[in-house]
């Protein structure tokens, strides 16, 4: 089996921020692989990566930052795969993250999802991906059925919960 999508972190520590995307590419049988890269430690290993990933077979990348954010847009300089930037919560609050993801120049776009949104993120990928695969297609629109019927099953729930001027 050969990943599909790759998830590269700039450090471990983003593992438990990232483990929500390998979830969900797990469950939507998605190949993956995860790497740590860092933009400013390891410039060259990044480069490297983003140059040889197409090539690999990689269809989408994934890429994971805090504090100076680098990744996602080193990473997207050197590929024509799509990225989608995940910024992690760090210093104030992710917004540092989050604006130095989204603010590309032009010809270097990067998907960004919110702050620590990981889940999305391999969402987002799972789209694309779906795009041109019926079985991973299939396989979203399940999920996304059972995301309604979750919302169904708790307005039921709630419609048993009793309070005096509570009206449904």
């Amino acid at each position: 089996m050969n990943p599909i999508v790759s998830i590269i972190m700039g450090s471990t520590s983003d593992l438990p921020v990232m483990e929500k995307a390998c979830k969900l590419l797990d469950e939507m049988q998605v190949p993956f692989e995860v790497n740590a890269l860092s933009a400013h430690r390891t410039p060259e290993a990044v480069e490297e990566f983003a140059r040889n990933a197409k090539g690999r077979g990689i269809r989408v990348i994934i890429a994971a930052a805090g504090m100076a954010a680098a990744l996602p847009g080193v990473i997207a300089a050197s590929t024509t795969l799509p990225v989608i930037g995940v910024p992690i919560k760090g210093m104030l609050d992710g917004l540092d993250a989050m604006l130095s993801i989204i603010q590309m120049p032009p010809g270097i776009p990067v998907a960004t999802v919110g702050v620590n949104g990981a889940q999305n993120a391999a969402i987002l990928a799972v789209e694309m991906l779906a795009l041109s695969d019926e079985a991973i297609a299939q396989r979203l629109s399940d999920y996304k059925r059972g995301l309604k019927a979750k919302i169904e099953k708790a307005n039921k729930e709630l419609a048993e919960v009793k309070f005096q001027y509570k009206t449904n």
